[in-house]
């Protein structure tokens, strides 16, 4: 009788695990890869899932997990970020309906002609930021391993292309993406004020059980104790990293080679509504240059459509208009946020 090997424990696989998690960050981080905190991880998942070595991950390590990204995403929503909004609002409408409107349709088209499933091909196109519409997405019905295949790879195109335009328009520029730093000094005192916050509504949505609810209440609340009563949020990055392993770990451990095969299969389509949707968001971003007389390179990151991390970083390395640039990425989010479970239900109705 031909004896079969015994798999590694389960304490030598999440070692495992780890240690391929840090290379592939650091790979990954190499090139000046977007998002590499989380990819790594959700790459490293999806290799233990897909050889059928996985390891299990406590719930509670995605609630906080989903809890940390909400505080993170309420410290990128200071007041300055709404004032914008409200000085150019007819342009943040404009451009915000817009290219929900674009991807909307392309996800309604993904869907029509079969190539992804009706919600998980409408989530997969959300404009939002790509972490937050996968963790969404699973809630409202929608295959989240091929929303976050579809979320990623956009966000892994959007990013190199602002990157080009950037190179583009700032011709002479020798800046490089600022390098990790993954041991920042820390403000103690706000550190633990922002712990007390992730746990108290990580407790919370535990109780109110609502779709993403860790993440969602902790962006309300930390977006409100921030701007009214004077909450400094303090996220050094090697707990956002601890944070991004959890969320790339949750979701690369539900792929199993049937799905990834599943999404080979659909990567000509899912290619073609990307680079579609990056095509009409440059003639957004060319309207916005014609018609409101903004410069090149803040229309287009201002349209990019997501990756808003992404886009974050390359506006601090050039001479863009941030506040407008990030006001029009934020207000896109928050009105996907809203209105994006209504939306996906209304247009799976027509299919």
């Amino acid at each position: 009788m031909q004896e079969t090997q015994p798999k590694p424990a389960g304490v030598t696989r999440w070692l495992l695990l780890i240690v391929c998690s840090v290379l592939a960050v650091a790979f990954l981080e190499h090139f000046h890869l977007p998002a590499a905190l989380l990819l790594g991880p959700m790459f490293a998942a999806i290799v233990f899932s897909a050889t059928r070595h996985p390891v299990r991950l406590p719930k509670i390590t995605q609630q906080l997990s989903q809890a940390v990204v909400g505080t993170m995403i309420a410290r990128a929503m200071p007041a300055s970020v709404f004032t914008e909004m409200q000085h150019n609002w007819p342009l943040f409408i404009l451009s915000v309906v817009s290219v929900i409107a674009a991807s909307t349709l392309l996800g309604w088209l993904l869907a029509k002609l079969n190539v992804l499933p009706g919600s998980t091909a409408l989530w997969g196109s959300s404009p939002g930021a790509a972490t937050v519409m996968t963790l969404m997405a699973g809630d409202f019905g929608a295959d989240t391993r091929l929303v976050a295949f579809m979320q990623y790879l956009r966000v892994l195109m959007v990013a190199l292309l602002a990157t080009l335009v950037s190179h583009y328009f700032t011709v002479g520029s020798s800046q490089k993406p600022p390098p990790l730093i993954l041991f920042p000094a820390i403000n103690y005192p706000a550190f633990l004020m922002t712990l007390g916050v992730i746990l108290a509504c990580t407790l919370l949505a535990r109780v109110v059980r609502i779709p993403a609810g860790p993440m969602l209440i902790s962006l309300v609340i930390g977006c409100l104790l921030q701007n009214f009563c004077g909450l400094h949020i303090e996220l050094p990055l090697w707990f956002l990293a601890l944070a991004y392993a959890g969320i790339g770990w949750s979701i690369g451990l539900r792929f199993t080679a049937d799905i990834l095969r599943y999404a080979v299969h659909a990567l000509p389509g899912i290619l073609l509504s990307v680079c579609t949707l990056l095509a009409i968001c440059c003639g957004f971003a060319w309207m916005l240059v014609h018609y409101a007389g903004i410069d090149p390179l803040t229309a287009y990151l201002a349209t990019s459509p997501g990756g808003a991390d992404s886009v974050a970083i390359i506006a601090s390395s050039t001479h863009v208009d941030q506040p407008f640039v990030m006001s029009m990425q934020t207000g896109r989010f928050i009105v996907v946020l809203i209105m994006g479970p209504a939306m996906s239900r209304l247009v799976v109705r027509w299919l």
